[in-house]
């Protein structure tokens, strides 16, 4: 069922308070500093759109894991995040000392049309993670209108994400520019892809895509694996992997997978293999068995080409997880000529966030793709045909 967005909210806005649940974990250094402000970026689409009908926006999150030691957890806080969201959206963001308590109520109550205030790290407070009706009452009533524009979150329960929206039934809820876009990508891709329709995995590990795997297996045409979850794969197969990275426990799982393809899934032929992690110097090309005491860590050029082809052939490319340990630039020649080569496709071209995310990112490519998904998880779930609680909270159309 279609879901309310902006567009469907009441035409005059002037003066309301809307609460926006953004996703704004980015990635940060030790110290807090961040890193990526993709997410950033992405939401600002939905709060400017709020600010030009004269809303004032009260924006939440949370960021990184914090363990409730108000020392160690001082990198979580959000004031660099209201810092950089102020000078994306060229104006003085408030920020909250707490998300639920007087503060947070204190400058809601004061905010102006135009003006945005971003609570503190929802995770801070045990109700978020817990989703406490009495945590999300608070929040709840800071605003006249609830925007879940959050799609990275929309797998999890917390209370920002559930039971804030469901003290709010009375109120318009709907969900932002970010999440109405990953949802009518994603709905596309899967009721009528254009064909072929090709999938790319890789990632490290075969066990966390499982149901993923089975559900792109009743849709698509072929499925490249990559990454270190190819070891797991062909060890299934009786094929030497050598010193690879292998779920020894998952090699019933993996034989299943291959079974359940039917000659869909294509493994690589050949490997960028080293005597160890740290000895780029060492690497070379092996086909076949890896002998003993090597490690894989990338797609050998033969694979590349092969996949390079099927690339070229496609109408619809869905691609989750990296090739090889792209984030050793000795090792990233995989993920980046199969980045080029979506680039340079026709297809429409599906990256199904986290680190596949990052890796076109940082590549420079992110912009020749047709959708960089800013959910990794909550990706993989909805693809699976996992109903989300979350967006059971918004109107339907």
């Amino acid at each position: 069922m279609a879901k309310k967005t902006l567009a469907d909210l009441p035409v005059d806005l002037k003066g309301r308070k809307v609460l926006v649940r953004v996703d704004f974990n980015v990635p940060h250094t030790s110290q807090g500093e961040i890193s990526n402000d993709r997410r950033l970026r992405g939401a600002l689409s939905t709060i400017q759109n709020l600010l030009k009908a004269g809303c004032a926006v009260i924006a939440m999150s949370h960021f990184g894991r914090p363990k409730g030691d108000p020392l160690k957890d001082q990198p979580f806080t959000m004031d660099r995040i209201a810092k950089r969201l102020g000078e994306l959206l060229g104006i003085k963001v408030q920020k909250a000392n707490d998300s639920a308590g007087q503060h947070a109520a204190n400058l809601a109550s004061n905010l102006r049309p135009g003006e945005v205030l971003l609570l503190e790290n929802l995770r801070f407070d045990k109700g978020e993670q817990g989703g406490c009706p009495v945590y999300a009452g608070k929040i709840a009533a800071l605003g006249d209108v609830y925007v879940n524009d959050a799609f990275g979150t929309c797998h999890r329960k917390d209370a920002s994400m559930v039971a804030v929206p469901e003290a709010m039934k009375d109120k318009p809820r709907v969900v932002g520019t970010l999440v109405a876009k990953e949802l009518d990508i994603l709905n596309t891709l899967l009721s009528h892809p254009g064909r072929p329709f090709v999938a790319l995995l890789g990632g490290g590990k075969v066990s966390d895509k499982i149901g993923f795997i089975k559900a792109l297996l009743n849709q698509v045409d072929k499925i490249l694996v990559g990454g270190a979850m190819t070891y797991t794969f062909l060890k299934a197969q009786g094929v030497g992997i050598g010193a690879s990275r292998c779920e020894a426990d998952k090699l019933e799982v993996a034989r299943e997978l291959l079974s359940l393809g039917k000659g869909k899934v294509e493994l690589p032929e050949d490997h960028l293999v080293v005597s160890a992690l740290d000895a780029p110097h060492t690497s070379k090309v092996i086909e076949g068995d890896i002998p003993e005491g090597w490690i894989g860590v990338d797609i050998g050029p033969k694979t590349i080409a092969r996949y390079q082809t099927i690339i070229a052939e496609a109408k619809t490319i869905v691609w989750n997880g990296p090739m090889g340990k792209f984030e050793d630039k000795p090792y990233s020649q995989g993920t980046l000529k199969i980045a080029l080569a979506m680039a340079k496709s026709q297809a429409t071209t599906v990256v199904g966030g986290g680190e596949t995310a990052e890796a076109v990112e940082a590549f420079g490519l992110d912009e020749k793709m047709s959708h960089v998904s800013t959910g990794g998880g909550a990706f993989l779930e909805y693809v699976e045909g996992t109903p989300f609680a979350a967006l059971a909270q918004i109107e339907d159309k």
